[in-house]
């Protein structure tokens, strides 16, 4: 039940255009300073996941992983996503909020 939390948020906070995906948009945003949070899918690649958890290291983003592409993707309403960015401050501490809650419970 908690997961669906963070779907929903997630939905909402790209509903109001605040979520960017595919590994090069988000590194712009990364690289920019713009990005509250990273989700990352658990099932990336090896190299996708070693280059997302440097960047986001090096510029300071968090950065959280959940199940898998498709549920990524479904939350935003898209295909199948490996890697989002949410680029506004407020909706990135929430989503952090619900994510590490989902973790725990």
């Amino acid at each position: 039940m908690s997961n669906q939390k963070w779907e929903t948020f997630l939905g909402l906070a790209n509903r109001a255009r605040k979520v960017v995906s595919g590994e090069e948009t988000v590194l712009r945003v990364v690289r920019q300073n713009k990005a509250a949070v990273v989700i990352l899918s658990s099932d990336a690649s090896e190299r996708k996941k070693k280059t997302i958890t440097n960047k986001c290291r090096f510029y300071n983003v968090p950065l959280r992983t959940v199940c898998d592409r498709e549920r990524l993707g479904q939350a935003i309403g898209r295909p199948a996503r490996v890697i989002v960015a949410v680029t506004d401050k407020g909706f990135g501490e929430k989503l952090v909020a619900l994510l590490d809650q989902s973790l725990r419970g």
